[in-house]
């Protein structure tokens, strides 16, 4: 820093140094992480490249660049805002990022970060052939970010993106149509398979709500801040994951799978659904529990 503004706030000499000043105080803040970034370094670095409309690929050569007290300002009231409303960043920036593909946010949907991604970029090989993937369901999509980022990996495919909040579907269509997709993706209303009649899929994909009622109250105050809708779930957090392998098995086509994010559910999934051989995957990047299960492997 070199002083300070005529309104008393910090005055910076660069890039660097705003990202310097908006780490530490939202270090000292102690906030949660987990939503896209896991450290305060991360989250900053969201906040002031928004503010400053810079590109996150110009780091690190955008960190010598000055920065003018217009943008400074913008990027100290995200700071301070993050800090004051423990809403997760990308609420406040209106931006989040899936399996590199830029996506719209608002507080109606999660906000994107399960590793599923990975799968998606891999277009879930090797559990299917890419090549042969002919139709995708994404239940409970919220932003659209798996049903977008499964349709950029698989080009042969088209895929069906559901959910039961209408916000949230307006949201899916609007990132739908932001990556060119409308003629692949269909952003339609189901409760899991209920609306979807006979359809069958080679991939049925999900993040669906898994947090217990009781521990809802417990969580982060920044988790807090998603919709309910999206994490809370009866019956210990399995109510819908149940739905959801119920009547796969009616929905997948001949070697097809099932792959569901469950999170802290796991141990609760793995007791209900001992007698299926359900494939827990692992990542490069990150951490969550999903499982996997095939077509043939479900009950009928």
């Amino acid at each position: 820093m070199t002083g300070r503004t005529k309104t008393g706030r910090p005055a910076f000499a660069s890039v660097a140094q705003l990202l310097d000043w908006a780490t530490l105080r939202l270090a000292r803040a102690r906030l949660h992480y987990g939503h896209g970034t896991d450290n305060p370094r991360d989250d900053a670095a969201a906040l002031v490249f928004h503010a400053l409309g810079l590109a996150h690929e110009s780091a690190p050569a955008s960190y010598r660049l000055q920065v003018a007290a217009a943008g400074a300002a913008r990027a100290q009231e995200l700071v301070y805002r993050r800090i004051r409303e423990r809403l997760p960043s990308a609420y406040l920036t209106g931006v989040s990022w899936f399996a590199g593909h830029e996506i719209r946010v608002t507080a109606d949907v999660l906000v994107p970060r399960s590793p599923i991604a990975e799968l998606c970029l891999a277009g879930f090989a090797p559990w299917v052939d890419p090549g042969r993937v002919e139709r995708v369901l994404d239940i409970g999509t919220g932003s659209g970010c798996i049903a977008i980022a499964a349709a950029h990996a698989l080009p042969g495919a088209r895929v069906d993106a559901t959910d039961v909040s209408t916000r949230a579907l307006a949201l899916a269509r609007s990132n739908v149509r932001r990556h060119g997709l409308g003629r692949r993706v269909r952003v339609l209303r189901a409760d899991v398979y209920e609306g979807l009649g006979r359809r069958r899929y080679d991939i049925v994909v999900s993040n669906p709500p898994y947090v217990p009622v009781a521990e809802m109250r417990r969580l982060p105050r920044e988790h807090r801040a998603e919709p309910a809708i999206g994490l809370r779930a009866a019956r210990a957090g399995l109510a819908i994951v149940e739905r959801i392998v119920a009547g796969a098995k009616r929905h997948l086509s001949p070697g097809g799978i099932l792959v569901v994010e469950v999170g802290n559910a796991a141990a609760r999934v793995r007791r209900r659904f001992r007698e299926l051989p359900l494939i827990w995957l692992e990542f490069e990047r990150g951490f969550a529990e999903v499982f996997l299960v095939r077509a043939a492997d479900l009950p009928g």
